[in-house]
């Protein structure tokens, strides 16, 4: 006897129409995500740009730069103004970068630890122990824009914030160039001449390099200077070169004594004549 072939119900052709919706949900939610806004291309958070937003000038600096008279923070540093908000720096430059130097050392067995950013200090009392947590900030758009700051508070996060703030209103501008007898690329990957700067016991000379050098100057000096946009560069350092906090303060002086001009008050001693004020 031959079987009989069982006739299979046919599948409804409306099936293939549900499959499709569905495909394009799934590439829409894998393409959602991946996207991203314009502002965050550009380097802007929305968390700033509502800080910006919502930013009443209290200085008259603050209300020239929210008006949009001045668009450039060059104008400021040039002018040798002293910023007060930390929202002038935020809208004029939205691509700053920030980071932490490790100013302090995690807790170990027989002494030992790893570098820690926090530095934790402790004020015996009646009540008990009562820990300060201290950080050292640096801020920078790696073109010749740089800034230090230090803060202090009871806990890790307003300690960071301290710090940040600190830094955006002490940012000052450097300069730049092609200073070593070995390269004469002129661009700016090195400093123009020797600087040197001094901090507590520890001073810091800052040499210009031929291009390819690199920065051969302590670790932590290396994030301050790749903040400011110097790739080549040699360092020679004295003094107590532990204290993490004056090593990187003495190489901050030492970048802003690029931009300051020494000013005689009287006639030079070379000349012949006496010093003092001139006399008409």
């Amino acid at each position: 006897m031959a079987r009989k072939k069982e006739n299979k119900p046919e599948q409804p052709k409306e099936q293939e129409k549900v499959v499709e919706p569905v495909i394009e949900k799934t590439l829409e939610l894998a393409i959602v995500p991946d996207a991203k806004p314009q502002e965050e291309e550009i380097g802007i958070s929305k968390r700033q740009i509502a800080s910006i937003e919502a930013w009443m000038p209290k200085t008259e600096l603050g209300r020239r730069v929210k008006s949009g008279e001045i668009k450039d923070i060059s104008e400021i540093l040039d002018r040798g103004q002293r910023i007060l908000e930390p929202e002038i720096v935020d809208k004029l430059l939205p691509n700053l970068q920030s980071d932490l130097v490790k100013i302090g050392q995690s807790k170990g067995k027989f002494g030992g630890g790893k570098r820690s950013i926090w530095r934790q200090t402790q004020k015996k009392t009646k009540e008990g122990n009562k820990p300060k947590f201290s950080a050292l900030a640096i801020v920078g758009n790696k073109d010749g824009i740089v800034g230090v700051g230090y803060g202090k508070a009871k806990e890790t996060v307003p300690a960071r914030e301290k710090a940040i703030r600190n830094a955006k209103l002490n940012i000052i501008k450097i300069a730049r160039g092609c200073g070593s007898w070995e390269c004469g690329c002129k661009e700016p990957h090195s400093i123009p001449y020797k600087l040197s700067g001094k901090n507590g016991s520890v001073i810091i000379n800052l040499v210009p390099a031929a291009k390819g050098t690199g920065l051969k100057v302590e670790k932590e000096c290396q994030k301050l200077l790749d903040f400011t946009g110097i790739k080549d560069i040699y360092s020679k350092s004295y003094g107590q070169k532990r204290v993490k906090i004056n090593m990187i303060k003495s190489c901050f002086k030492a970048l802003k004594s690029s931009t300051t001009v020494k000013i005689l008050s009287g006639y030079d001693k070379l000349s012949g004549l006496s010093e003092g004020p001139i006399k008409k």
